[in-house]
């Protein structure tokens, strides 16, 4: 079976790190990363439109042109969908905070991304952004599923008022016509006229009785 290839676009100044960051990368035994290291954050927007391969970003804190949650508020209003874990060389919680607002997945300290823990994170991240949009997914389903049943609802609802109204009044005029004194074949077929009547509303009783899921009258 062949390995995945997952190509993960890195932001960060420091070209120590991207290359420890690699070399953590390139160990992981269940996975092939291809690393794509970009400094700065306008180099990262630019790869990001250009790269519609790039499955997630790690994104530094400290920058030299934009810190890391300038550049997650871009990647937002770009309306590009990707996990990103925040990377940062100190524990500020209210970093970690302002950046979990933004729908960041995870946050990192980048002294202890060592060894597996990165590419295991990665791997974490990326299953559970796959969960999450899979359950947008279905729920966004369920939405039009059921307004696709409020629509045939409503149109049935319209159908059977329609032909309620004169049904009611053909009856009632039948009605009074049967208490006349008609001639034989007249009475014949308002008799007919009347079974004709019991079938329609038959049917439309039926309709409205149709189980439809998601759908009730």
């Amino acid at each position: 079976m062949e390995i995945e290839t997952l190509d993960i676009l890195l932001v960060d100044d420091d070209p120590v790190y991207a290359n420890v960051a690699r070399h953590h990368l390139s160990k992981y035994p269940s996975k092939k990363f291809n690393l794509i290291w970009k400094d700065n954050g306008e180099a990262a927007i630019q790869e990001l439109k250009n790269n519609p391969n790039i499955k997630l970003i790690l994104i530094d804190y400290y920058l030299p042109d934009k810190d890391g949650l300038e550049i997650v508020k871009e990647i937002a209003n770009l309306h590009i969908s990707i996990p990103i874990i925040f990377l940062t060389t100190q524990k500020n919680f209210k970093i970690a905070i302002e950046a979990m607002k933004l729908n960041v997945e995870d946050f990192l300290i980048k002294e202890e991304a060592i060894d597996t823990m990165l590419p295991r994170t990665i791997v974490t991240v990326l299953e559970r952004f796959k969960i999450k949009k899979q359950l947008e997914k279905a729920e966004k389903e369920k939405i039009i599923s059921e307004g696709k049943a409020n629509a045939i609802k409503e149109l049935i609802v319209t159908i059977s008022h329609e032909f309620n109204n004169p049904l009611a009044a053909i009856k009632i005029s039948t009605d009074i016509l049967a208490k006349q004194n008609l001639p034989p074949e007249i009475k014949i077929t308002l008799e007919e006229l009347v079974e004709n009547l019991r079938k329609i509303e038959k049917e439309i009783s039926k309709l409205k009785d149709l189980d439809i899921p998601g759908l009730a009258i």
